[in-house]
């Protein structure tokens, strides 16, 4: 097989499109040499693939679609946001067992955060979705022991100080103010309830940037990703198909 031909589509992109990976993290994986095509090792980014060729990663068959698929889960508690987890603990891929293809997680959501989590396996978007230049905003609502002070909502909108650097300024508001019932005995009474909208995407950032504050997080949940909500239309652990209109709206929203 000729490595120069001129036919065809780059075999990044088809990797991103067989949910392989991001198109960058696809990049990475053929300078490393992980991807082979009909058997010969490809290390070239401008590398072109027929429909017809076989192509591999670290020795798994990619397997292509031409079709793409798009799912909003609500993802409860205690379930990994991974593929596979070696604890053997639940995943939100086997949530989704009955999706005909297989798709991947659009960004992560912490094992004891519930809430919207986009599944794709259309891996341009996803990568787009995730990368920081875009400011793909997400809602949160959180649950704090209240009430919450003046002094730590403007430090929460104004940017909060991390070990990872200053947080962008974040929109917060609040949705309750303290309550004497015990909603939720898991984390007890006196709870102030907020709705937090970030666009950065750091590991446990609401978490980390209310304790920093000093409102330790007792509970938190994510409302709504870009121009997704999950409303109240699906319970934990429970999935839907995108719409067509919500489809164009995320890849409009990202340049694609």
């Amino acid at each position: 097989m000729a490595l120069d031909k001129e036919s065809g589509e780059r075999l990044q992109k088809v990797l991103a499109q067989a949910g392989v990976a991001s198109r960058r993290r696809a990049e990475q994986l053929i300078l490393e040499g992980r991807v082979t095509v009909n058997g010969a090792k490809i290390r070239v980014l401008g590398h072109k693939v027929e429909i017809h060729d076989h192509i591999e990663v670290d020795g798994n068959s990619v397997e292509r679609s031409e079709e793409l698929h798009y799912y909003l889960l609500n993802k409860p508690v205690s379930v990994i946001t991974s593929a596979h987890d070696p604890q053997g603990r639940p995943t939100v891929i086997n949530l989704m067992k009955e999706v005909p293809v297989r798709v991947y997680p659009v960004g992560r959501l912490d094992y004891d955060t519930s809430g919207a989590l986009v599944l794709t396996n259309d891996g341009e978007l996803a990568h787009r979705l995730m990368h920081p230049s875009y400011g793909v905003e997400k809602t949160y609502r959180v649950w704090v022991k209240g009430p919450i002070s003046i002094n730590a909502l403007e430090n929460l909108r104004q940017g909060v100080v991390l070990e990872d650097g200053n947080t962008a300024p974040a929109k917060v508001e609040r949705v309750s103010g303290v309550s004497k019932r015990r909603d939720d005995k898991s984390i007890g009474n006196g709870l102030e309830i907020l709705e937090v909208t970030i666009h950065e995407g750091r590991n446990r950032q609401i978490r980390r940037m209310f304790a920093a504050v000093g409102y330790p997080v007792l509970k938190l949940d994510r409302i709504s990703f870009g121009s997704l909500s999950q409303g109240n239309t699906l319970r934990p652990g429970a999935y839907r198909a995108l719409t067509q209109e919500e489809i164009e709206k995320l890849r409009s929203r990202v340049g694609l």
